[in-house]
């Protein structure tokens, strides 16, 4: 049988043809645009979504037999708002997850709320991208829109409605509306009333890997597939590429290194730290995560050697450091460049080269920015392990993993054995793998963990570990001296 994973990011829909052994035979990507109305608003048609469906399956499945798909799961980005009248047509252009526009509404729920009772309620704590400011917003300033509000759903929510007609989401995506009670997996009662909403007015909830049901005539006659193909809930993109690289059950972990950073750590029980430092999540295969993000990442290298170094010879660069450079270098960096989300949530804080010397060399700077992104994303795995968590190792992924140095000095500021997959598909691998689930081929975890194929580990030495963990302990140092000048900054009193 064939089972189809859809990744429905921020640019573009890439779509997956995965078999029963979980190889990929095929993929197609299919791009759409991205609107900025006004500085820092972000919006996207969810027409132009589902038109990438619309032609992006049948180019998928030429040359395949269409019969032979069974399963279709979705993987999506976060936090959208998508707004369905009574009519289910879409109300307004959904908010996107990187749309800066409810600063006011993320400072009275953070504010005048409070975090307490956030936490309390949800296990998390208001951010801009989260969907309940955007419906602050919306009811504040298109109130007649609001008021027409029948069915509130986050974008890869709309696919599968369009594919199903059925109204549904699941437990890992609601765990980033700021509307979910995540612990007990189920709508925040508070949360709701405190929006103007209703339980009516929500999506249903399901397990990721729960069918959600089979294909409408319609959306089958347009894709030429069978009726009978099962749609599954699917999962926000994260907890979907969580589950592409195995990372399922208690301690396992995922880091990407890509643009932004994430440290994803799935658990068995649901966890919250008293600061609200990382995400407390649903997890897509019926667990709960852990997850942090850094803003800046990967980007940071793009930055330090384009934009500084005006040099676009990555390798070289990193060549000029010598293996017994690491651990010892005198110069840190923190890599803020746009504010910082997990684990310090502050907006604004920023860059900083820390250390120079005259015997400074390029080479320093390129080693400190490597290890500042390294320290910052191990401040994510500290809070974690603060909770109790065991991680015994991870898994690796994104641009930044492409690097030998970088995969050696993350391994070893962080003490863990890195593994490589053999295959990275993101969001949409682990997403047909849900599909696969939802058939009754195996169970989530099971699947997740035996579709997962190791090229490559880096294991840690002791001894440079040591010199890293000092490092670190300096380091982590930094931030605290420098965040009430950081806010000063801000305000431009210096």
């Amino acid at each position: 049988m064939l089972y189809i994973g859809i990744d429905l990011g921020t640019s573009a829909c890439k779509f997956l043809l995965v078999d029963g052994d979980g190889s990929v035979r095929n993929t197609v990507t299919k791009e759409y645009p991205l609107a900025f109305p006004h500085p820092g608003w972000s919006e996207q048609d969810p027409a132009h979504w589902w038109q990438a469906c619309l032609t992006g399956v049948p180019e998928l499945l030429a040359g395949f037999d269409a019969a032979q798909v069974a399963g279709i799961g979705v993987g999506g980005q976060m936090h959208g708002l998508v707004a369905l009248d009574e009519h289910d047509a879409v109300l307004r252009p959904a908010i996107l997850w990187n749309d800066g526009r409810t600063a006011e509404e993320v400072a009275f729920l953070n504010g005048t709320i409070g975090r307490e009772k956030l936490s309390a309620w949800t296990g998390n704590i208001a951010f801009a991208g989260f969907t309940a400011p955007k419906l602050l917003w919306m009811r504040t300033h298109e109130p007649e829109r609001f008021a027409r509000i029948a069915k509130v759903m986050l974008p890869k929510d709309y696919l599968v409605y369009q594919l199903t007609g059925v109204h549904a989401t699941d437990y890992s995506d609601a765990s980033g509306m700021l509307l979910l009670d995540v612990a007990h997996k189920r709508w925040s009662g508070e949360m709701l009333a405190l929006c103007g909403l209703t339980e009516a007015q929500m999506p249903k909830l399901f397990e990721s890997y729960a069918p959600v049901g089979t294909l409408t005539a319609g959306a089958a006659a347009a894709l030429g597939l069978p009726q009978s193909v099962t749609v599954c809930a699917g999962a926000g993109d994260n907890a979907a590429a969580a589950i592409g690289t195995g990372t399922v059950g208690e301690g396992r972990c995922n880091i990407s290194l890509g643009t932004s950073g994430t440290v994803f750590i799935s658990s068995d029980t649901f966890r919250v730290d008293p600061h609200n430092a990382l995400h407390a999540f649903a997890h897509a295969d019926g667990g709960f995560h852990l997850m942090g993000c850094m803003l800046s990442a990967a980007s940071c290298n793009k930055w330090w050697m384009e934009d500084i170094l005006h040099d676009g010879d990555y390798a070289a660069a990193q060549a000029e450091i010598k293996p017994e450079a690491l651990g010892r270098n005198h110069v840190f960096y923190l890599p803020y460049l746009m504010g910082e989300r997990s684990p310090i949530n502050d907006t604004n804080a920023r860059a900083t080269f820390t250390g120079m010397t005259m015997d400074s060399t390029r080479a320093d700077m390129t080693q400190a920015m490597l290890e500042g992104v390294a320290f910052a994303l191990r401040d994510s795995v500290e809070v974690a392990r603060s909770l109790g968590l065991a991680i015994p190792r991870s898994t690796l992924c994104g641009g930044g993993s492409k690097s030998p140095l970088w995969r050696t000095i993350l391994a070893n500021v962080l003490g863990l054995p890195l593994d490589l997959p053999a295959t990275e598909q993101g969001p949409g691998y682990g997403a047909a793998l849900l599909a696969m689930a939802a058939c009754g081929q195996q169970p989530v975890q099971d699947l997740a963990r035996n579709m997962l194929h190791v090229k490559e580990t880096v294991e840690p030495d002791p001894a440079l570990t040591a010199l890293y963990n000092a490092r670190y302990a300096e380091f982590r140092q930094i931030y605290p001296a420098c965040k009430t000048l950081f806010a000063n900054l801000a305000k431009g009193a210096v």
